[in-house]
């Protein structure tokens, strides 16, 4: 069960994952030892899974983006999900309910590059009974703040 100083530390490296123990324990005021205690104890119950970096997709390149809604069969969903992880231009997928059975953000350099990725690669996965493509105009971040165009 986590408690409001675990939950202010994930919010801490949530902002900044190269925050230091010494900055987090400052901004909690509590102990090093003690902060360094309870990230060690989030990493250990699986809380907190690692530390990674947030890029801007524009920036990096990526100026089209999309969540393609995949109906898929259902005996090949996993296939399909180790597929979709496996395409560099796939950032996220997730296992939905509804009309749609996954769902997943696709970064492209551009729409050809996105038409490109949707016929050819997605679309010709085994299992994939349709898809249905949304454009992405921007891009809310909802823990940091701010927006940018897709």
């Amino acid at each position: 069960m986590l408690d409001d100083i675990d939950r202010t530390i994930l919010e801490a490296l949530r902002a900044d994952a190269r925050a230091s123990v010494n900055a987090i324990a400052n901004r909690l005021s509590i102990s090093r030892a003690n902060a360094y205690a309870r990230i060690r104890k989030l990493s250990d119950s699986g809380v907190l899974l690692g530390y990674t970096i947030r890029t801007d997709a524009v920036l990096e390149g990526y100026h089209s983006s999309a969540y393609v809604a995949l109906s898929v069969e259902q005996a090949e969903w996993q296939a399909i999900r180790e597929g979709l992880i496996a395409l560099p231009e796939v950032e996220h997928v997730a296992l939905v309910g509804g009309e749609f059975d996954v769902l997943a953000l696709v970064r492209a350099r551009d729409n050809r590059d996105l038409r490109r990725i949707v016929l050819q690669q997605l679309q010709s996965m085994p299992g994939v009974r349709s898809t249905r493509t949304y454009l992405v105009f921007e891009d809310f971040d909802a823990h940091h703040g701010g927006g940018r165009d897709a």
